[in-house]
């Protein structure tokens, strides 16, 4: 006998990319940051009182806060830290859309997003993005005649790498009768000679909210520790109501703020991430891939047609050569791969293995 409600019985759940346990793997798959986080972040942990852990930490992790808003030039009741981006995601479905409420966002996106609207019991509204994965021009026009309840954008995007411009956010947020989610996982990668920085609409919208994660930026995918900046209409009711009690740890906050604080090491990294990517896509150009433009720290790729291999037998054969990259098997995506930017060595030993598949 099975008790699950209906809708969970029927879903499949989230499908994350494989963690190898062999140290000696190239691993490209899931858009972690290839280089350590910031010296502080060990002293943190290697100083850290266990006895301490005895007491409940601070409930609203108001050490991160007060540093990420003075960081970011908001307030602190702007803020909302979580565990990871993954749990401010959940607790915008469960603050603001009602069971049977539809959410919107593109087609493609992130793959977590209709996980989390079938756990709720919400239909998904997607559009799909135009044939260069920008996004249609009656979107936010779309989703209003659709109902929607909440609306999920990732900027830059995922899995294409492409990023929406500043207007176009401020046109959703505008045009809009929802809450405006725009997921900035990857926004630290970003081309600092765009000068995109949004954060700023937040004292002009009420329905939008920025999602921040320290996964990719700041080297910290295992601590799982995120945070959203938003109206402040929108974040006090999911900080006061919806967050589950004492949700970070207390080794977690004093973590998060060590990586945080050290922002000249972080964008250190940001910098030789994007110098990386910028040298991976033309030696893969060279090979004849086609590689899409990208402001994260991936690259979405199509194999040449010569090669006579699909993009499933490339990713198969780089495993075999302890290189993993990942495949996604929807319609839009079947012939591409997605491959993170690693170490200059890492991109090497990549290049030289499809070389070798290629030959």
């Amino acid at each position: 006998m099975s008790y699950e409600r209906q809708n969970i019985r029927s879903m499949d759940g989230y499908s994350s990319g494989e963690q190898p346990l062999d140290d000696k793997v190239i691993k490209l798959n899931t858009n972690e940051n290839p280089y350590p986080p910031a010296p502080g972040v060990q002293e943190v942990i290697s100083g850290f009182d266990g006895s301490k852990l005895r007491r409940y930490p601070p409930p609203t992790a108001d050490e991160f806060r007060n540093l990420a808003a003075k960081i970011h030039g908001v307030n602190k009741n702007q803020i909302i830290a979580t565990r990871g981006g993954d749990e401010l995601l959940r607790l915008l479905l469960t603050t603001f859309v009602d069971p049977l409420d539809p959410i919107g966002t593109t087609s493609p996106t992130y793959s977590l997003y209709p996980v989390l609207a079938q756990i709720q019991n919400c239909p998904v509204v997607e559009v799909e993005l135009e044939d260069d994965w920008s996004l249609p021009t009656d979107f936010a026009t779309r989703m209003n005649a659709a109902g929607v309840k909440l609306t999920l954008i990732v900027n830059p995007h995922a899995p294409t790498g492409k990023l929406f411009s500043k207007a176009q956010v401020r046109d959703l947020a505008e045009t809009l009768d929802s809450v405006l989610l725009i997921d900035e996982a990857y926004i630290d990668f970003v081309d600092p000679d765009l000068n995109h920085d949004c954060l700023s609409m937040i004292n002009e919208f009420d329905n939008l909210v920025f999602l921040r994660t320290l996964s990719k930026g700041y080297s910290l995918a295992g601590l799982r520790f995120g945070y959203g900046i938003g109206a402040e209409s929108l974040i006090t009711p999911m900080l006061e109501k919806t967050r589950d009690s004492y949700n970070l740890d207390l080794l977690s906050q004093k973590v998060a703020v060590a990586g945080i604080a050290d922002q000249a090491y972080a964008a250190d990294t940001w910098q030789k991430t994007r110098a990386e990517r910028k040298h991976l896509t033309n030696a893969l150009k060279n090979l004849g891939f086609s590689v899409l433009p990208s402001q994260t720290n991936f690259l979405l790729i199509t194999p040449p047609p010569d090669i006579g291999l699909s993009a499933l037998q490339i990713q198969h054969k780089l495993k075999q050569n302890d290189i993993l990259v990942r495949y996604f098997s929807t319609s839009r995506l079947i012939e591409r791969i997605r491959i993170t930017i690693g170490t200059a060595q890492e991109n090497s030993q990549l290049i030289e293995a499809l070389r070798s598949i290629n030959a």
